[in-house]
């Protein structure tokens, strides 16, 4: 029988511990059923409640401030494992490494627990009644046409105002769009909030505009990009706190939620998105009848393309690469087969729900 060293017995009864606890989670999401009725309609509001509303004081991202505690910590680590390696303390070794091993399992235990696990949940198509999506090219096509004539006209209705909301103005009014949303079951909005990042610099080289926090539950917005994209990124990453964990789901939620609105930059903001959305469809499809769309497009709109395009072309870099490919596997881990494409699939929820509408194609 193997002696264990009383200092290292307590912690591999945790790591022990903890690994059953990881593979109970593990087991619980082949069962979509059994984590919508009670876990996403269940444990999970009620986590919202106790989440959002203490999070909601703090005027920045406790979130950021936890992620830079947390790489200081792992850089201190890795110089005294280097340390110990370098001096043959093997004992202190063990017990730093054991230490980081629980560490891992219970950051791993409460992204799940706090809100990975909506990750396995039936689909929102399942949920909102979305499911019928055979469509054609020329489908896509007509809703497309629909999609450019609001979101030149909803550039035309802006006013010089608009532009000039503060990133709290901004925030605010998505929040009031998301909690409008509540009305509904398949929405529900417990104190909605979005919030800029502390970290919107490195946002900005990871290529990336915005994320949600699973831990604390809060809503971060990349405050430094062109001001037409917060709000309906804030409405996306706002979406997540309502569950939809997928993105492609959490893109529809935000479309939805923005194009309802009465604020005109939000409604904008919407539109431009699900025109970004379906004319990248389409432009994979038939090039001919993507520059034939394009040129239906206003000026102004084409414009603001063309900003956005060059705000992120100014920090394309290997980081924003390499965050792609591990954000890439980290949704295929999580029932996202398609990975970082996931985002592009919004279209198909879209069209579901403008022949739900009862619109003509």
């Amino acid at each position: 029988m193997i002696k264990v060293a009383p200092q290292f017995r307590s912690k591999l009864q945790v790591v022990g511990i903890l690994t059953i606890l990881i593979v109970i989670l593990s087991v619980i999401t082949w069962y979509p059923g059994f984590i919508e009725r009670f876990y996403s309609q269940g444990l999970y509001l009620a986590i919202c409640h106790v989440l959002h509303p203490v999070f909601n004081i703090f005027p920045f991202s406790v979130g950021d401030v936890c992620y830079i505690g947390l790489i200081i910590y792992g850089i201190y680590a890795l110089v005294q494992i280097i340390r110990y390696l370098f001096n043959k303390r093997w004992r202190l070794l063990i017990q730093l490494i054991l230490r980081l091993v629980i560490l891992m399992q219970v950051i791993y235990m409460m992204f799940y627990l706090f809100w990975g696990l909506n990750y396995f949940r039936p689909s929102a198509a399942e949920r909102l009644g979305l499911q019928d999506t055979a469509y054609t090219l020329t489908d896509v096509k007509a809703v497309t046409m629909v999609l450019i004539d609001s979101v030149n006209a909803a550039k035309t209705a802006l006013k010089a105002e608009d532009t000039l909301q503060t990133n709290r103005q901004i925030y605010d009014i998505a929040a009031n769009a998301v909690n409008g949303m509540s009305i509904s079951k398949n929405f529900p909005a417990i104190y909605p909030a979005a919030k800029s990042s502390l970290l919107s610099w490195l946002l900005n080289y990871l290529e990336t505009s915005g994320y949600y926090d699973p831990f604390t539950s809060e809503a971060q917005i990349n405050y430094q990009m062109p001001v037409f994209l917060k709000p309906f990124v804030a409405c996306h990453e706002m979406s997540h706190q309502m569950g939809y964990a997928a993105e492609d789901e959490a893109d529809f939620s935000g479309y939805v939620t923005g194009v309802s609105s009465h604020d005109r930059l939000l409604r904008y903001s919407a539109y431009y998105e699900g025109t970004a959305e379906f004319m990248h469809a389409i432009s994979r499809r038939d090039t001919i009848m993507f520059k034939e769309l394009k040129a239906r497009i206003s000026k102004p709109v084409l414009a603001d393309f063309k900003t956005e395009r060059l705000y992120w072309k100014s920090f394309e870099g290997r980081a924003g690469t390499l965050s792609g490919i591990f954000y890439d596997h980290f949704l295929k881990a999580n029932n996202q087969p398609h990975g970082i494409k996931t985002y592009n699939r919004m279209i198909r929820l879209c069209m579901g729900w403008y022949r739900k509408q009862g619109k003509r194609l």
